[in-house]
Order: structure tokens, then C-alpha cells, then sequence
């Protein structure tokens, strides 16, 4: 029988427990819903942490570090990727050389998530492929192995799940943990997720790009701005996914707010020439077929 290697056994086993162990969390916390046993500050609270966590990842992990559309002050820098460890999805090293395979092959052979190889792949099924969901950083993000500021934070990644942790429990107790901690966890992962699910499903395809990604607005929503998904597959390195002044990003008006304090700068925008020559280049390709 062939064996199966040590390392690959330990990789499973961890990605199982970063899956399950927030699943089963919010399991319990329906349940006290469920009989009531819960209050609102433990609701507060969650949104309290959701919301820079949750930034950690859009503007943090993905727009600045994985495609460089503005540059950050040290210390904004510093603090965005920390707030991105938080949600469990990876350090800012892995995270950004997945992202960028996943731009370079979009829905063709060797895609880490890639919803050809179906639904619940895309979402999460390929976080247990050794080596099919994982990317060489030399290869997609040698940028960022030059980073001090982005090195530092990957490899003290656990320290900040950790105090992600530790901050709502001080704050609340174990109800706090729960709600702010594993549960908000739990809502983050497959939030993120449903944008390599979903929106490569679902949604509408306003630029004609060589994958199927799509814009769903709640996911939009729900992912700070993450969702308007085919809007940034026609401009990767856009600051803003949300094009359009209905689709809401409230990651755009976080750059906006840090660019006007000085904080950020270099902000790459698409201007409306852009937008208007792609959509013409998709209207003119419908009507020649």
C-alpha cells in the first residue's frame, strides 16, 4: 500500500480544523439563538471586529499586497495585514501567491479554485488539495518576499489569530469569543470563498474577460466590495471594484478616507475612457459573432 507522506496528513488535519472547529462554533452559537441565550453587545461586538478584520483581507491582503493598486504608509501597512491574519485565511505571503495563480490560470488548467472543477471545489474542497490549492510565492509574488514589513507579519501569522481571539474574549468573555471570535470567523471564511464560488457561477458580466467571473452584489456587500468580481478581473490592479456609483465598495471609500488623510498614495483608478473602451470591445464582439 502506498503510504501517504507526514506532511501531507499534518496539512489536512490543520485545514480540517481551521474549517470545522468555527462550523461547529457557530453551530453552538444557533443554538443559543436558537433558546435565546444571547445579547446584543456579543451581535455589536462581532460587527465591531468583522469590519477591520474584514478590511484586513479586501484592502489589505488583496488590493494592496497581492496587486499593489496603492501604496501605504509603514504603519497603515503594518496594521492591515495583522488585521488580515485575524479572519484565518492564511498569511499575506500565501494568500497574495494563491490570488495571483488564480488571475494568471482564471478557470483554466492549474486554477487553485476554479469552479470547472465544480461548486463546492471552488468554495472550499480545494483548500485540501496539497499542491493543487497552493502556489510557489517565487513564482507569483516575489514582491513580497522582498517586503520586511510583509515577511514579519506571515511568520508571526498565528500570533495574530491569536489576539484576534483574545481581544473579544477580554472584552466579553467566552460569549465574546464565540460570536467575535470563532463565529465571525467562520461567516468570513466562506464569505471570501463564495467570491471563488459564486462569482465565478452566478451574477452578471458587464467586461468580457477570458474567465467566467461575475459581479453578485451580495457578495459585493457582504465581502466589503470583494464581490463586484468580473469588474476586477477586467482591472486587476483598480483600487476600486465597485466601477459604478450604485455598486457599492466599502473598501473604495476606505482607500478614499486613507488617501485624504495622507495615509496611502499612488492609488490606481480606472478612468471612465477605460471602462467605456472595455465595454464597447464586449458590445463589438457580441455583434460580430
Amino acid at each position: 500500500m502506498k503510504s501517504i507522506p507526514f506532511k501531507s496528513i499534518f496539512y489536512k488535519t490543520a485545514v480540517l480544523l481551521v474549517v470545522v472547529v468555527p462550523f461547529i462554533a457557530t453551530l453552538f452559537a444557533i443554538r443559543a439563538l436558537w433558546m435565546r441565550a444571547i445579547y446584543w453587545p456579543d451581535l455589536a461586538l462581532m460587527a465591531v471586529v468583522y469590519f477591520p478584520t474584514g478590511f484586513g483581507v479586501t484592502v489589505g491582503f488583496h488590493r494592496m499586497a497581492s496587486h499593489r493598486s496603492f501604496l501605504p504608509n509603514p504603519v497603515v501597512k503594518f496594521v492591515l495585514l495583522a488585521l488580515g491574519c485575524m479572519p484565518l485565511q492564511g498569511n499575506p505571503i500565501e494568500w497574495a501567491a494563491t490570488h495571483l495563480k488564480h488571475h494568471a490560470v482564471s478557470d483554466r488548467e492549474g486554477d487553485p479554485h476554479s469552479p470547472l472543477e465544480g461548486f463546492w471545489h471552488a468554495h472550499f474542497g480545494w483548500l485540501f488539495g496539497v499542491g493543487v490549492g497552493t502556489a510557489d510565492p517565487k513564482v507569483y509574488c516575489r514582491h513580497l518576499l522582498k517586503d520586511p514589513i510583509v515577511v514579519i507579519v506571515s511568520r508571526t501569522f498565528w500570533f495574530w489569530v491569536v489576539l484576534g481571539l483574545l481581544i473579544p474574549f477580554a472584552i466579553d468573555g467566552w460569549r465574546g469569543l464565540l460570536w467575535a471570535g470563532l463565529v465571525r470567523i467562520f461567516l468570513q471564511q466562506h464569505i471570501t470563498w463564495s467570491v471563488n464560488s459564486v462569482c465565478h457561477c452566478f451574477g452578471k458580466r458587464p467586461f468580457d474577460t477570458n474567465d467566467e467571473s461575475r459581479n453578485e452584489w451580495l457578495v459585493g456587500l457582504l465581502t466589503l466590495g470583494d464581490g463586484w468580481h468580473n469588474n476586477h478581473h477586467a482591472f486587476p490592479r483598480s483600487a476600486y471594484h465597485g466601477l459604478r456609483w450604485w455598486q457599492i465598495d466599502l473598501s473604495n471609500y476606505l482607500i478614499w478616507t486613507l488617501e485624504h488623510l495622507g495615509l496611502v498614495r499612488d492609488v490606481h483608478r480606472v478612468t471612465p475612457e477605460m471602462i467605456e473602451r472595455r465595454s464597447s470591445a464586449k458590445v463589438h464582439a457580441i455583434i460580430q459573432k
